[in-house]
């Protein structure tokens, strides 16, 4: 799970090419284009440009490159032919890329044309709650305490949290140790703590993933 300096910079590489997946597909993402073709652009981007491997095609018999998550969908959502992107979506666009055997795993929120002001906020809270998180993440912190600073701040905002997933860590494997859990679990109500403890060497993945108050959304 620890990981050396040079470890680090594969894992550095592979991110790197992972946002620049989104960075590239964001002016492909309009009213009008269907999921499966933002799908293509990307496996083509990544094969031909960067001369990497899109990690999730193969993988547990998931045939596409992204997960495309339009509105309620919560995460893990299938590029198709057929979903044609129509304004006031909100659409997640979740990525990874493998390069020299390092995975570089990010995702990011699409406002497709004029979306509704309550859509927009969602949007913005979990982003700003993604940035809570990260601040929480130091050598000798508790993994606790990203989650539990994750569920306060959206629940300041009235969002809830999704609990029926997690982040997870990363590296040569895909869906590695340690998990992240985006909310402070009932078993340590007394403090923002797991036992674990962040080390230096440590990767891991957090994604933005957040509800309004009685419904789904976010991504």
């Amino acid at each position: 799970m620890l990981k050396n300096i040079n470890e680090l910079n594969g894992m550095r590489e592979a991110g790197k090419l992972a946002s620049e997946v989104l960075e590239m597909i964001g002016d492909f993402v309009k009213p009008g284009i269907s999921t499966g073709e933002l799908d293509k652009i990307c496996h083509d981007y990544i094969v031909d440009v960067q001369n990497a491997i899109p990690a999730n095609v193969g993988y547990r018999g998931f045939e596409k490159t992204l997960c495309t998550s339009i509105n309620q969908v919560i995460c893990h959502g299938i590029p198709d032919e057929n979903r044609i992107l129509k304004s006031g979506d909100i659409m997640n666009i979740d990525v990874t890329v493998i390069k020299d055997g390092w995975h570089g795993d990010t995702s990011k929120m699409f406002l497709v044309g004029k979306v509704q002001a309550h859509n927009q906020r969602l949007v913005q809270i979990t982003q700003e709650c993604l940035y809570k998180g990260i601040e929480a993440v130091k050598p000798g912190a508790k993994l606790g305490e990203i989650g539990h600073a994750i569920q306060k701040h959206a629940e300041k905002n009235h969002y809830s949290v999704v609990e029926e997933y997690c982040g997870h860590g990363i590296g040569k494997i895909y869906h590695d140790e340690p998990q992240i859990l985006h909310y402070l679990s009932l078993i340590h109500i007394s403090e923002p703590t797991r036992p674990e403890r962040i080390s230096v060497g440590v990767v891991c993945l957090k994604k933005k993933r957040g509800g309004g108050g009685g419904g789904g959304g976010g991504g």
